[in-house]
């Protein structure tokens, strides 16, 4: 058998059958906005009383930068954003601060000049798809909750859940390495460790398509963790990407440990990689969503059923 055979028997989802079958049957164009402008999903969120990281301050135009490094005077940390950049890229952390320089992320002391720049350069569309212009914002930085703290470095893990019609059908969490310089990408090499949906507990995990059972910096355990607050984290992801009108969308939260979990973004295109993480493929899981969902059902109803269809996964009576 041919590796696309093998890879089409144990129900891996490709990309092409991704965007063919999945999003662009589910996912219609008009509502990706909601999705692919972070400060409109944020607005959204808002509105629906989902939590989110909170905004300190927006620069919509180059004139505005010079504004939004004045509010962010009062902040010793601060994330620095393009509101409609992807993979991580774009995003600089401050960690502290010592009047007018700045400790980013991964060493190394900037001024204020350099912030300057970098939020121009977001502003001129150097990390939207696309390179169109954009909008930079500085978004509060985020602190790891204590049960995640030692199985991260340099930044904080974050826990993507694909949905699909309002079920969750596949969940991880991305946890960052110094190799990663503290972002939650798995192409950038941070640790993704896969997730049972019906008991929140992490069962597998991957760094650079390998696996391990620690964290390469921490040398902590990264499996058989229990993610704190779960019933939480599953419930605002799917009523999160309920407001987005989307049916096939990857919802990323964070667990704060002052603020709890926060939906951070979402995703109408989300990787394939979760599934590797996770050891199984999506095919019967988004099978087994099309086969029992109904539209009537509220969200405690749809995540009720993803469990059964996770203990069913485990137990090996998908097809």
């Amino acid at each position: 058998m041919t590796l696309a055979g093998r890879l089409h028997a144990l129900g891996v989802l490709g990309m092409n059958r991704r965007n063919s079958v999945y999003t662009s049957r589910w996912n219609r164009r008009m509502h990706y906005p909601s999705v692919d402008d972070k400060l409109e999903t944020k607005r959204l969120l808002r509105d629906a009383g989902i939590a989110t990281a909170p905004v300190l301050a927006v620069a919509r135009l180059h004139s505005d930068v010079r504004r939004m490094l004045r509010d962010l005077d009062s902040y010793a940390s601060f994330v620095i954003k393009p509101a409609h950049g992807a993979m991580g890229n774009g995003i600089l952390v401050v960690l502290e601060r010592d009047g007018d320089w700045f400790l980013r992320t991964g060493g190394g002391w900037v001024d204020r000049r350099a912030l300057w720049y970098h939020s121009a350069s977001i502003i001129s569309g150097a990390y939207a798809l696309g390179g169109q212009p954009d909008v930079a914002f500085a978004e509060e930085r985020l602190q790891a909750h204590p049960d995640l703290r030692s199985i991260s470095a340099e930044g904080v893990p974050d826990v993507r859940v694909v949905v699909y019609r309002g079920v969750p059908v596949m969940s991880m969490t991305r946890l960052p390495t110094r190799r990663s310089r503290g972002r939650a990408n798995l192409h950038q090499g941070a640790v993704g460790a896969g997730i049972e949906l019906d008991s929140g507990v992490t069962n597998f995990a991957v760094c650079d398509g390998r696996a391990v059972e620690v964290h390469p910096d921490t040398q902590q355990a990264v499996l058989a963790r229990a993610i704190p607050d779960w019933e939480r984290v599953l419930e605002m992801a799917v009523r999160a990407s309920d407001q987005t009108k989307l049916g096939y969308v990857g919802a990323d939260v964070v667990i704060d440990a002052e603020h709890g979990p926060l939906v951070l973004e979402l995703n109408a295109r989300p990787g394939l990689a979760i599934q590797i993480a996770n050891r199984a493929g999506l095919v019967p899981r988004l099978d087994e969503v099309d086969r029992c969902v109904r539209p009537d059902m509220r969200w405690p109803e749809r995540i009720a059923l993803a469990r059964d269809i996770a203990r069913r996964a485990r137990g090996g009576s998908l097809r």
